[in-house]
């Protein structure tokens, strides 16, 4: 079945303030479900659902979420390839259980038990930027792509760029992504929402309080890319892909 990426999550010290900020930018529907938790749904109706969260300690984070039958038995496994668990095996009863590991870089990823499939509707479709695509930029392409291809049996084309390959879950759904390096030597693990014009939301992103990382750029003759820093300081992307 693979181990697709099914869920994306923001954090940081002033939750109120990111809800704000993704709501306004995307046109997310947002449900709070604790006093530290909100419910994300893109309301782009493909990709993945996520949620935005309080930070206990100060610290910022963005990440992605990979699914897995044994969440301790990939821990250990990162582990021996040179990763660090952040949050080990935690089960909110009636909700999710999960871990979180930095990988070799010090890229916070998570680990997902898949869910019931009564009790995840995906997203909803609406006016809302799906997030689709996830990412990882490690300080080594070919590091950062073994790590991960060895970890949960992902498949790399290493055939379409330098330092970047696009990368098959092997799960049929979730969001589709890539690994590699950046040439600006930035390091980051994070997604991208899919919207109608790049510098439209990198513009907008600044008006709310973010700021532009790059962009856009041409990724190919068909999909330009940038990337936006949160209020927070999370590197968030967005990206547009027009039809051949």
């Amino acid at each position: 079945m693979g181990n697709p990426v099914t869920w994306f999550e923001v954090g940081g010290p002033d939750d109120q303030s990111l809800r704000e900020f993704y709501g306004e930018l995307f046109g997310w529907a947002l449900q709070p479900v604790t006093e530290s938790y909100t419910m994300i749904d893109t309301r782009g109706g493909s990709g993945v659902n996520g949620g935005i969260g309080l930070s206990g300690t100060g610290e910022p984070w963005v990440a992605f979420y990979v699914e897995v039958d044994d969440l301790q038995s990939v821990l250990d496994k990162a582990e021996s390839l040179g990763a660090k668990t952040v949050v080990p095996v935690t089960e909110i009863p009636g909700m999710v259980t999960f871990a979180m590991f930095d990988d070799p870089d010090g890229l916070l990823i998570g680990l997902l038990k898949p869910p019931d499939e009564a009790s995840d509707p995906g997203s909803t479709p609406g006016e809302g930027a799906a997030v689709d695509w996830f990412e990882v930029l490690g300080s080594d392409a070919g590091r950062t792509q073994s790590f991960y291809r060895e970890l949960f049996g992902w498949r790399a084309d290493e055939s379409t760029a330098t330092n970047y390959a696009l990368i098959d879950t092997g799960g049929g759904r979730g969001a589709s992504g890539g690994l590699g390096a950046s040439n600006q030597g930035m390091t980051w693990a994070t997604v991208y929402a899919s919207v109608d014009n790049v510098e439209k939301y990198l513009a907008k992103a600044e008006e709310l309080g973010g700021r532009r990382v790059y962009g856009p750029i041409d990724v190919d003759d068909h999909t330009q890319s940038g990337a936006l820093r949160d209020r927070s300081g999370n590197v968030f992307g967005v990206y547009h892909h027009a039809p051949h």
